[in-house]
């Protein structure tokens, strides 16, 4: 029997060898190296081998196995994160949220009053005002240059009846526009808002992506859920009349503590 284990271990060793690595199935593909290895990365997600609400090995043995450098490394799981297939967190890791590429609908509103506006009973409780660097996890969402600075400003949500938490914001502005922490109606009010009214500036688009999450246990204690709890994450994007983004904001609410109805008619024919 022992010889019999051991020329099946042996076979099983030849066919190993023999079979390509992730480095080399990445060089047989056409296209820049990062995305060579963000498919290779996907396909393994895709056949199971980190399934959905799994995490990714941490990024430094992920080079190691496929053989290339950490700034190669970031630029696939960037492109991975813009697909819709992982979704990366500062200390929390690498989570797989998706098998396939996300598929994106397209719905034109009419104003911008029409983007998920919240209730007038709820209002932001201010916790975090402070200046930030555009790097690493942070310029995938701000898609900014690398070291532009953004005014951050992290608020609680909540309804005036209620002390119950209704989503944890990351709002990012412009510097140059971060007084308007200082308006009155700052708390009650639309940030992009207060920066068309204080200081001229006119809204040409908005882009807004929304998707499921996991709260991590620091947005848990906030929101006075379990960490791992679900959560509804609404990310919108606001550009000026230059095409310049100047305010992004990441909102997390928690598994039913909000609802996005939306109503559709049917236009009239001619």
């Amino acid at each position: 029997m022992a010889g019999v284990r051991a020329t099946a271990n042996a076979a099983v060793k030849r066919q190993d060898a023999a079979r390509p690595s992730p480095a080399q199935l990445g060089q047989e593909r056409a296209g820049p190296l990062h995305a060579r290895i963000a498919e290779t990365v996907a396909e393994r997600i895709r056949d199971g081998v980190w399934p959905v609400g799994s995490d990714l090995p941490p990024e430094l043995a992920l080079c190691d196995e496929l053989g290339v450098s950490r700034h190669t490394m970031r630029h696939a799981l960037m492109a991975l994160c813009e697909r819709g297939l992982i979704v990366r967190r500062r200390g929390a890791g690498t989570r797989v949220i998706a098998r396939q590429r996300s598929r994106r609908f397209t719905q034109t509103v009419n104003s911008m009053d029409e983007i998920l506006r919240y209730p007038k009973n709820t209002y932001r409780e201010g916790v975090i005002n402070e200046m930030v660097e555009c790097s690493g996890e942070l310029q995938g969402f701000l898609k900014a240059p690398p070291g532009s600075s953004w005014f951050h400003i992290g608020a609680v949500r909540r309804e005036a009846d209620s002390d119950l938490p209704v989503a944890w914001t990351d709002i990012y502005v412009l510097p140059r526009y971060a007084d308007v922490v200082k308006r009155r109606d700052h708390a009650s009010s639309m940030v992009y808002e207060q920066i068309e009214k204080a200081f001229g500036v006119q809204i040409d688009r908005a882009e807004v992506d929304i998707f499921p999450e996991r709260i991590s246990a620091k947005h848990a204690k906030l929101l006075k859920v379990a960490p791992g709890s679900p959560a509804l994450v609404i990310v919108r994007r606001y550009y000026d009349n230059d095409g310049e983004p100047f305010e992004m904001t990441l909102t997390r609410h928690p598994e039913k503590r909000f609802v996005y109805s939306m109503e559709l008619r049917r236009s009239a024919k001619n």
